[in-house]
């Protein structure tokens, strides 16, 4: 094939079938869509392009910055066309947590701005988070940003009911699946490929992954973050279920070991989801069915995300002290303080506040007097051994208590005897009303 262009090449990437002696279904035919194998590497080629082609034409010579809210494979895609079309690219975030992302961009020439935001993620109903403001301001006529705006473009989600969900079709003998698995991030693929495969045929039952509330996994929002994207309709789904970076880690070595596929966790969690899903439906089938999971992109961008939760897997020693390890009985035990308690506590100076928020969101607000240690350097502290006094009371936080509860769980267990995590974390602790402070 040729092409004068490489966004010529964006989309028709293979559907693959999985071997059943992997997956173990036995009347279920899985197959996973190879988003990976677009030309920038991810399935947000297909957004990033839409969203901006009919907005290149002049754009030079009008002096425009493409813009967008990013720190992944968006921004990535957006910066490569960006370069194509000769013009600047700004990724716009919170807190880029993969370094290799983050790395590549500058290679590419993007600038990175990292604005001070008072959760980790996007919320478009906070007009007093400095990240909102800035999303609202992009929008505004007159400017000099073209503004993608992934999470709230209808040209999202349409280029995946155009294009990825009318693929699956045309490759499965003109047939829909009667599952699609997918993991949920703008929500542009999955809701504009359950679009393309519904209209096919309306019976098509559509699984939406999700992450933990106190877990990452790279591409994936948590079952909070994700009800404040634009895009995100829960009337879309059958299912919206969790998915854990263990059990993502977990599917990606599946796919790389035993199909072949160089997946990255999110397609991880997608065929970890699947299979788990599927394997009840599967054994009350007397029929044929067929499913497809969408693998979003590639490993080597994650090589440092297996390597801080599975180091043993890249020849390196076991995690000592890891939140990973902490069991339900442990999270259960665990102490939490609700906010008016807290803040009798903080007042009397007793306990030391550790603020696990990424350095923008605790820059801008913060509890009075805590120490910000964001949470991945936190847990390198933790993996040494006990990393405070045990003679000081300890209050943890986090954005809505949930990491939070798993550092004081993993302490406790470690032999501190007065460690609590804020109930609610920083969210609960504002809408209470309670004084914050900001840099």
């Amino acid at each position: 094939m040729r092409y004068d262009s490489i966004t010529e090449a964006i989309g028709n990437t293979p559907l693959v079938r999985i071997d059943p002696r992997v997956h173990g279904l036995r009347n279920i035919d899985l197959y996973a869509k190879l988003e990976m194998l677009n030309p920038f590497g991810s399935l947000k080629d297909r957004a990033a392009w839409n969203m901006v082609r009919d907005r290149l034409a002049g754009a030079a010579d009008r002096g425009e910055t493409v813009v967008e809210l990013s720190s992944g494979n968006t921004a990535k895609a957006l910066a490569l066309i960006a370069g194509l079309h000769g013009l600047p690219f700004k990724s716009v975030t919170n807190r880029m947590r993969v370094p290799e992302i983050k790395d590549l961009l500058l290679l590419l020439g993007a600038e990175i701005e990292e604005l001070p935001g008072q959760s980790e993620c996007l919320d478009p109903t906070d007009t007093a988070d400095p990240l909102t403001v800035f999303h609202q301001r992009l929008g505004e006529p007159g400017g000099v940003h073209l503004h993608t705006d992934q999470y709230f473009n209808p040209l999202n989600a349409d280029a995946h009911a155009a294009g990825t969900g009318p693929e699956i079709i045309a490759d499965l003998d003109g047939r829909a699946p009667d599952y699609l698995v997918a993991c949920v991030g703008t929500a542009g693929s999955s809701s504009g490929v359950a679009r393309a495969l519904r209209a096919h045929d309306p019976g098509v039952r559509v699984i939406g992954l999700v992450g933990g509330k106190a877990d990452f996994i790279p591409g994936i929002r948590t079952a909070d973050e994700v009800r404040e994207v634009g895009l995100f309709d829960p009337a879309v789904y059958d299912a919206i279920e969790p998915v854990g970076s263990d059990e993502a880690l977990d599917g990606m070595l599946v796919l790389l070991r035993r199909c072949g596929l160089l997946s990255g966790p999110t397609g991880g969690a997608a065929y970890f989801g699947a299979v788990r899903h599927l394997r009840p439906v599967d054994a009350e089938l007397t029929e044929r069915r067929t499913a497809v999971f969408v693998v979003c992109d590639r490993t080597e961008s994650y090589l440092s995300y297996v390597r801080a939760r599975r180091p043993e897997l890249l020849g390196r020693p076991a995690v000592r002290n890891s939140v990973a390890t902490v069991t339900a009985a442990e999270l259960a035990a665990a102490r939490t303080v609700e906010v008016d308690e807290a803040r009798k506590w903080t007042e009397s100076g007793q306990p030391l506040v550790v603020d696990l928020r990424g350095p923008f969101a605790y820059g801008a607000l913060h509890i009075d007097g805590s120490l910000n240690i964001v949470d991945e350097l936190f847990a390198e502290l933790v993996r040494g051994g006990m990393p405070f006094s045990t003679s000081r009371p300890v209050l943890l936080a986090c954005p809505v208590g949930e990491q939070s509860l798993r550092y004081a769980a993993l302490l406790t267990r470690m032999g501190h005897p007065d460690v609590r995590s804020l109930a609610g974390g920083i969210v609960a602790w504002r809408d209470a009303g309670a004084p914050l402070v900001r840099d």
